[in-house]
């Protein structure tokens, strides 16, 4: 969410940033805003104007009654009245105003940086580097369902009488697999100075609506029948959550912190071939990494983010690109977004594994995270990266580390959490 102040002093900068994401239908709302601040700030001027006046005449009333004018003093009594009746009428428009203004704000999109490049969606996204040689192996890799499947590595059909399609059961050491990489991911996140943490995975409307558009939330959230709560997408939410209403202190920034759920997403609509499996799902694991920083430094932490997760895919020896997200494929809260993308040898293209945000101060002043400073308090920055979503994270590691007979070898980096093998056998 913008400063209302920005729409005041530069409206026409506000306009052009909706244009660039292409939100042209979004344009009559920023002279809505306009409109409305004006009506606010004239009942307010209204409203000073009366309480002076009621001030002033609770004085004379004062006088009047010490002097035993009752007639005279009943008289302006009735006139304070009259004032009190139209400061509670003008209070109650502007609370309408406010909130119709509130609700036009949390839809007009964030300011972009200026390096961000202008495209309608993701296939505008602009390359930037690749990371280590992508392999093309001599052999033809399988469909990833089919090569776990021959390491009886999952159940997709007791999970569908279970739970119904979008879930599965990993089993055996794909399981394990599945678990040494969101471990290794959580001890090189530590390494890196961040501090473990398990979130709720559960949040409530405000946390949901502080953190994404109303846009991500419906295609997104499940909510919970009966409650004000919320299923997670990703532990981003509860862990920006966590600052909600708070004053943080100079002193103790950044916060650096990287923590593990369980993700929940309705994922709506059909998917082809390579987004079924266990691509798109509605429920996985995932651990994330997020920073609360100084205004000043979240461009910095922007570039160490997206420079971890390229360091931890490559030292699992997974070929990676990383992408700059154009205007129109960025969420109305950020400001600017990297995508990581693995390598895949089947389909001889990247596919997405990773996301690192800065979202500026857009969460921070929907959520009231602020900084004490010297001069006067101030909104922090926010930003977000994954660190590893072992779904498709394992179909990266499965194709990329997949040898001829159907087996996967083990890199070096997850051995030890795997008992030290070195290869998952194909079952006979």
């Amino acid at each position: 969410m913008i400063d209302i102040k920005l729409i005041r002093t530069n409206p026409d900068l506000v306009r052009e940033n909706i244009k660039k994401k292409f939100q042209d239908k979004k344009l009559p709302l920023v002279d809505e805003v306009i409109t409305l601040d004006e009506k606010i700030r004239v009942l307010k001027a209204e409203s000073d104007e009366l309480r002076a006046k009621r001030n002033k005449a609770s004085q004379a009333i004062g006088q009047l009654m010490r002097e035993k004018k009752i007639e005279e003093a009943n008289k302006i009594k009735q006139e304070v009245a009259l004032n009190n009746q139209k400061i509670a009428e003008n209070d109650a428009v502007e609370a309408q105003l406010s909130e119709r203004i509130k609700e036009i704000m949390m839809t007009i999109p964030n300011i972009i940086d200026p390096s961000v490049p202008v495209g309608k969606d993701d296939s505008e996204n602009v390359e930037i580097e690749r990371f280590l040689e992508p392999k093309t192996p001599s052999f033809e890799v399988p469909y990833h369902l089919d090569i776990i499947e021959k390491l009886n590595g999952i159940d997709l059909d007791s999970a569908r009488k279970v739970a119904g399609n979008g879930f599965y059961y990993l089993m055996g050491d794909i399981a394990r697999l599945h678990s040494a990489v969101l471990t290794y991911a959580r001890d090189f996140m530590i390494d890196k100075g961040f501090t473990y943490c398990i979130p709720p995975y559960m949040i409530r409307s405000n946390v949901v609506t502080g953190v994404m558009s109303f846009d991500e939330m419906d295609a997104m959230m499940y909510k919970i029948e009966g409650e004000d709560l919320y299923l997670i997408g990703t532990s981003e939410h509860s862990m920006i959550g966590k600052f909600i209403d708070t004053f943080l202190d100079k002193d103790k920034l950044p916060y650096t912190l990287t923590s593990y759920s369980p993700c929940f997403r309705k994922e709506k609509g059909a998917h082809g071939i390579e987004e079924r499996g266990i691509y798109r799902i509605h429920q996985f694991e995932k651990q994330e990494m997020i920073v609360v920083c100084e205004p000043t430094d979240s461009k910095t932490w922007f570039e160490k983010m997206w420079k971890m997760s390229v360091e931890l895919f490559t030292s699992m020896e997974i070929p990676v690109r990383t992408l700059e997200c154009c205007s129109g494929d960025l969420a109305d809260l950020k400001v600017k977004s990297i995508d990581i993308e693995a390598w895949s040898p089947r389909q001889q293209k990247y596919f997405e594994v990773c996301s690192c945000s800065n979202l500026g101060d857009a969460q921070a002043r929907r959520l009231g995270i602020r900084i004490k400073g010297e001069n006067g308090n101030y909104f922090a920055h926010t930003l977000n990266n994954t660190v590893v979503a072992p779904p498709r994270m394992l179909i990266a590691l499965l194709e990329n580390h997949l040898n001829e007979d159907g087996s996967v070898n083990i890199p070096k980096v997850l051995r030890p959490y795997m008992g030290m093998k070195e290869k998952i056998e194909v079952k006979k």
